[in-house]
């Protein structure tokens, strides 16, 4: 049973953290001081629920609380070695814990435990940071909120910053908060409402100063040639870039990526000022751990042609690169007596690149990451804002930055992450997947961590089996003919504004007319080949172009079929384009192979079950040929195997899992038998 105090803060933290005026994704904290009863005793004990490392206030849990002793924290500060060595007090946390489960301490635990207040709330509104990342924010501290409001010059998270922040409450006695210089806010009450009443009055006075009181136009004038594309051509035009501008942000490490042509971004860009504070950087630890340090803008206008821009988007990265491993090198330490020494370089790639008039791509280890990176992008775009609009933006210094970025408890943090996912980071699309075979390999493909988009001649069944598998962070739903060079198109450039590029495609759409020769029609033998063998040329031909522009190498599938090599029946006009199929697998290996490109192909066999092709009258005919019930087709093909096996989508969804993944990295040109063993279809 949760006690009432902490029923009271999830409340409060959820409130507060629903609305993104207050605070970030996964931004600041929240806590409340109060009684339980001790199991170990019976008696009384005070504890500290705090909001635990890594959660996020607008969702957070019961799980998501760390619960620790207070007499435990506050005797914390007789043995405080001093602010050279405040990093072992983290450690320190774990032995001022209550009770069993819960979430990590994080490192503000200290600045809640310390300050004298039964309730404390610790936020990033982009107002609060606004006026603490203003050259005279101190100033502007005391001209906005009186003496209600303290502020605390910028020190990094930790034991020392509670310490300053409880000093400076207790000389302060009429403050319900502070401005921490360069980061964000505090606020605190008795009461877990007064708490929430002083967070969000700090939060609205500071956006009302600075609407009533700021400059009209904070950014400057519009730049010529910058201003925003209409929207058609934005959009074509960062379909365009999008290949080009992932294999920048993955030259490290792959990448996925989010799109966001927002008004907020797009005015940023267009205003003579941005370069000079695009460069300048983001000032909250919570942005530019998302964020890195700052973003790669590209310098040329909008009325630049796609060429044009791709090839200084070239330029740019190499200078990025090294003006990133130069901030690295004159910051990290080879370590000492009291300080470890600074972790390697994580890469130096950029996680947001701007290009003005079309917007803004970020990028993450997943989709999720990628989006929240952008997100926190545009808050910063916010406090930039709002500092040019009463004085100057004057972010914390980037010696404290790579004291942030390479912290040796952030490094803690980054290595307590599960192992990820064999597909996680690679981008999926799949045709025909809204049902049957194709539907088995999203789903597949989306539980091993890929995003996958789910393509097919149906809008409304893409949409809901992409539904299915999650929210947009894990897969959309696209229209797709096949047989349409320019609806093929389509769906990949929405593919690469969804999550960046692609990296694995499945050409698995298709169906069949089971008909001998002489039944066969000029338009049954175009209508099939059009959709699988036009229709894998034509979405490998497009998927091509991008996976070569990327330079991340990839992945084709193409589920053909064991018809493709065995001489069944009469089924003249689909065998004939699976062969086409098959050997559109062996040229394309041959071809794509210099680019790290692998092409494979999967040969099932009487796949009846899920089956959108059997349902459609492939199984009646096919019945009707072996002279056998519809409902018992499924069995007569496993009879005939030598496994005496069903095939079923799920066993096609394995074999591509496979091909895709690390364990045949060297594997290309190759068709899989997925047929419980035809011994007529043995490949030769």
């Amino acid at each position: 049973m949760t006690n009432p105090t902490a029923a009271a803060l999830l409340a409060r933290s959820n409130r507060l953290g629903a609305d993104p005026r207050n605070t970030n994704y996964a931004g600041g904290n929240t806590s409340a001081k109060g009684t339980d009863t001790d199991p170990v005793t019976g008696d009384p004990v005070e504890l500290l629920w705090v909001k635990g490392s890594g959660g996020d206030l607008g969702t957070l849990t019961e799980r998501g609380l760390a619960v620790l002793r207070l007499d435990r924290l506050r005797a914390l500060q007789n043995v405080y070695p001093g602010a050279e060595r405040e990093d072992e007090m983290v450690a320190a946390f774990d032995y001022c814990l209550h009770g069993k489960g819960g979430a990590a301490p994080s490192i503000d635990t200290a600045m809640h435990a310390l300050v004298d207040a039964a309730h404390v709330d610790h936020l990033h509104p982009d107002s609060g940071i606004a006026i603490a990342t203003a050259a005279d924010g101190e100033e502007l501290t005391a001209q906005i909120f009186g003496g209600r409001v303290a502020w605390v010059p910028w020190r990094r998270p930790g034991f020392q910053l509670g310490l300053d922040i409880a000093a400076i409450k207790a000389a302060n006695p009429d403050a319900i908060g502070c401005i921490l210089g360069g980061h964000g806010i505090t606020a605190w009450g008795d009461s877990s409402e007064e708490a929430e009443v002083n967070s969000r009055w700090i939060i609205k006075t500071a956006a009302a100063h600075i609407a009533a009181h700021g400059k009209a136009e904070p950014f400057g004038a519009v730049r010529a040639g910058f201003a925003a594309l209409p929207e058609t051509e934005r959009r074509e035009r960062a379909a365009a870039l999008a290949a080009t501008i992932r294999g920048i942000a993955s030259a490290d490490r792959p990448m996925v990526g989010h799109f966001s042509d927002a008004e907020v971004v797009l005015d940023f860009l267009a205003a003579e000022k941005a370069p000079t504070l695009a460069a300048l950087g983001t000032s909250c630890p919570d942005h530019f751990l998302r964020t890195k340090v700052k973003p790669l803008i590209l310098d040329l206008p909008a009325t630049a042609t796609a060429e044009e821009q791709i090839a200084r988007l070239h330029e740019l990265h190499a200078t990025y690169r090294a003006d990133y491993q130069a901030y690295y090198d004159a910051h990290a330490t080879a370590g000492s007596a009291t300080e470890p020494a600074s972790p390697a370089i994580r890469g130096a790639d950029p996680l947001i690149v701007l290009v003005p008039g079309v917007g803004m791509f970020s990028y993450g280890a997943n989709k999720q990451t990628a989006r929240v990176a952008g997100e926190f992008y545009v808050n910063a775009i916010n406090v930039m804002r709002g500092a040019e609009a009463l004085s100057t933006y004057a972010p914390i210094s980037d010696a404290e930055k790579f004291r942030i970025e390479y912290w040796a408890l952030e490094e803690a943090k980054l290595q307590r992450m599960p192992k990820p996912a064999s597909h996680q980071g690679r981008i999926a699309f799949v045709t025909g997947a809204a049902s049957g075979i194709g539907k088995a390999i999203a789903t597949r493909l989306a539980a091993e961590g890929a995003c996958v988009v789910v393509a097919d001649l149906d809008l409304a069944k893409a949409q809901a089996a992409a539904a299915e598998l999650g929210g947009s962070d894990v897969a959309i739903g696209v229209a797709a003919n096949v047989a349409d060079a320019s609806a093929v198109q389509a769906a990949l450039d929405a593919t690469v504004l969804a999550f960046g590029g692609v990296d694995l495609v499945v050409n698995n759409a298709g169906l069949s007319l089971s008909k001998p020769l002489l039944d066969t029609t000029e338009s049954d033998w175009d209508l099939q080949h059009d959709v699988m063998a036009k229709g894998s040329f034509l979405v490998s031909k497009a998927a091509a172009k991008i996976l070569i522009e990327q330079k991340l190498g990839g992945d084709i599938i193409y589920i053909s079929s064991k018809n493709s090599v065995f001489a069944g029946p009469n089924n003249i006009a689909y065998s004939a384009t699976k062969a086409d199929q098959a050997h559109q697998v062996r040229l394309l290996a041959v071809e794509l192979g210099e680019h790290g490109v692998r092409v494979n192909g999967i040969n099932p066999d009487g796949v009846v079950r899920g089956s959108g092709i059997f349902a459609s009258g492939w199984g009646a005919n096919r019945a009707a040929t072996y002279g056998v019930a519809e409902e018992d087709l499924g069995q007569f093909y496993a009879n005939r195997t030598i496994l005496k096996r069903e095939v079923v989508p799920e066993n096609v969804a394995d074999a591509v899992y496979v091909l895709t993944g690390p364990e045949l990295s060297r594997t290309t040109g190759l068709h899989i038998p997925v047929d419980s063993g035809v011994a007529a279809a043995f490949l030769r």
